[in-house]
């Protein structure tokens, strides 16, 4: 039976009074429980957490923007592209109307409204690279020769998640980091579906890694569509950083820097007139020698032939044959550290003397034990010099040693600084993509890596200075730009669409 009139309004304010009764405890007793749980909170919280990285403070405040609004954080802008001297620009000749790559390229999604999740056991970091080949189809045998530089990789990878789990994890929740293994194969649908799994099943907050640049290539697109971070140590193409996607950023001087030091070295300094190049069938050999060949015949001394060999090839007389016909009086090779070393055996055994001019992946043992004695007088272009003195960087090397009873090489060394860059992205920024990949972006100062300072550019690329590694005395010893004297074209600090003249005369 229903009650009506009075009797209704009467059960109604009762039943009111209760609630408000309810309520009036409840607040209470959390005024009670507050000062004990923010007690406990200040006991068990560090630092880090109330605090974030002076780095990051001054960014922080302006991404909480919601789903539609943007940071009004200043872009990086350069005035000049990847440094290059004014007679080594592309189509010099031309005043463009617009330079692509000077201004940083913004991220105008919806990402950075999205909220946290409720819950997590792990903050996962996803990684690929070539740790095991398989059987290519393309190829009809192993599907790449490089699972060395990605095992490399992944142990420092692996190293720098341990680290940040010793010092407490993921220091807002409370749970460690977990990297997530993914094997590059070197097919392109396969390293694309990698991606894809990482994101959705593994659940990565970011992604390091890519060694080839074919795969990687396909791979940042995915990561595009996906809308998630993604850091290389190891793949120097340009063309990676030039496919002008927000959440690309790379931790390691590119083949474009390395091109120009080997040619500023060969032409500026030596005043060599009749440059070769002789390098890997493979994408890699192919872009690798693009700024050596464009820049060799924009100074006016084109290279007089550039053959190829292919991957693991052991007879060189095909390539050396022609290569003899035009007498060089320097030879540029670009290719993997035994490649290189069988090539320079087979051109000392022919009585040749030339300079021998090569990539950064012949300072390697496995170049010297196949060069052996030949191996004295190799110039290689290198990211960075491991000669440095830099506690952190013995530390990291003892560290490694110990735990994989293994030389670190430049690929640990990259992968363990790409690594910690986001960590201390995600520790600043929280479990949100587009937070992490600003908080690299927006940020003005260089990080401080074992490898030296990472500048990255408006193309979020490592602008850092490069060198070159020459065998001297049975070792490799690493020299500046400035240790050599090596000359550089005039670098014209302007955008080539605001010049007078398309080139300084």
């Amino acid at each position: 039976m229903r009650p009506h009139g009075q009797d209704a309004r009467a059960i109604q304010a009762a039943f009111f009074r209760s609630l408000h009764t309810i309520a009036a405890s409840l607040s209470l007793i959390a005024l009670v429980l507050a000062p004990v749980c923010a007690s406990a909170a200040d006991a068990s919280t560090p630092a880090a957490v109330a605090t974030p990285d002076p780095a990051a403070a001054a960014i922080l405040p302006q991404l909480d923007t919601g789903y539609y609004r943007q940071p009004t954080l200043p872009l990086k802008q350069n005035e000049n592209y990847a440094k290059s001297s004014a007679d080594v620009e592309p189509y010099g000749g031309v005043k463009p109307y617009k330079e692509h790559f000077l201004l940083q390229m913004e991220y105008a999604g919806a990402g950075r409204g999205l909220p946290e999740p409720e819950h997590v056991d792990s903050v996962k970091i996803g990684f690929l690279g070539p740790i095991k080949p398989t059987v290519s189809v393309a190829t009809g045998g192993k599907s790449h020769n490089e699972e060395k530089l990605g095992v490399a990789m992944m142990r420092a990878a692996t190293l720098a998640i341990e680290e940040a789990n010793a010092q407490g994890g993921y220091l807002k929740r409370r749970v460690p980091f977990e990297l997530a293994v993914h094997n590059d194969n070197a097919l392109w649908g396969a390293s694309g579906s990698e991606v894809v799994d990482m994101a959705y099943k593994d659940g990565v907050w970011a992604i390091i890694g890519g060694i080839d640049g074919a795969n990687t290539h396909i791979a940042i697109r995915v990561a595009l569509k996906i809308e998630i971070p993604w850091m290389t140590p190891g793949d120097l193409d340009p063309t990676y950083i030039e496919t002008n996607i927000p959440w690309v950023m790379r931790c390691i001087g590119d083949d474009r820097q390395l091109n120009y030091l080997l040619v500023d070295y060969a032409l500026r300094k030596m005043d060599y007139q009749r440059p070769c190049i002789i390098r890997s069938s493979n994408r890699y050999g192919r872009f690798g020698v693009r700024e050596i060949r464009d820049s060799c015949r924009r100074m006016g001394r084109p290279s007089v032939i550039e053959m190829a060999y292919r991957g693991g090839a052991t007879d060189f007389t095909l390539q050396l044959d022609r290569i003899a016909e035009y007498k060089p009086d320097v030879i540029f090779h670009w290719g993997n550290g035994d490649d290189a070393a069988r090539v320079l055996n087979a051109i000392r055994a022919r009585g040749w003397k030339q300079p021998f001019l090569t990539c950064d992946r012949a300072v390697t043992d496995e170049f010297l034990e196949i060069a052996g004695a030949n191996a004295e007088g190799v110039v290689c272009a290198y990211p960075w010099n491991p000669e440095r003195q830099d506690p952190k960087l013995e530390a990291f090397r003892e560290a490694f040693r110990k735990r994989w009873d293994a030389e670190a090489d430049t690929y640990a060394a990259h992968a363990y600084d790409g690594t910690n860059m986001l960590i201390w992205a995600i520790q600043n920024a929280g479990l949100n993509r587009a937070k992490i990949r600003d908080l690299i972006a927006y940020r003005t100062e260089p990080f401080h890596g074992i490898t030296g300072e990472i500048p990255l550019s408006s193309a979020m690329d490592d602008a850092g200075e490069v060198f070159l590694a020459i065998r001297e005395g049975g070792k490799w010893v690493y020299h500046s730009r400035d240790d050599l004297g090596i000359p550089r074209g005039t670098v014209i600090e302007k955008p080539r669409a605001e010049r007078e003249v398309a080139r300084a005369q």
